[in-house]
């Protein structure tokens, strides 16, 4: 059974902003991803930044993240909410941005 993913608009802009070779493993993750919705680690509360619902993906030699998080009681959806470099923590602070904008 395959899940739906969906991408949060700014997390659209993060891949389509990532090089070929990114974004063929972006993909590959994603992929796996909707065959197994626990694929990524919690987050839980990184830097003072409140990801409790949200999971990372490793990707690309660990140089990138997949933030996403699930949606739905009955887990409907998963959403990707940033992808992007782990550098200083940058994609979890963009990803618990947008969160918070939703709210």
């Amino acid at each position: 059974m395959g899940y739906e993913i969906v991408f949060h608009p700014k997390a659209r802009d993060d891949f389509e902003a990532l090089d070929l070779s990114v974004k063929k493993d972006v993909t590959k993750k994603i992929d796996a991803l909707s065959e197994n919705l626990l694929l990524g680690k919690p987050l839980g509360n990184k830097m003072g930044l409140d990801l409790t619902d949200c999971y990372k993906l490793y990707v690309h030699n660990k140089k990138y993240r997949i933030v996403y998080r699930l949606i739905g009681e009955y887990i409907e959806l998963i959403e990707i909410i940033a992808i992007g470099k782990r550098d200083r923590e940058n994609v979890y602070k963009i990803a618990a941005k947008r969160i918070k904008e939703e709210n």
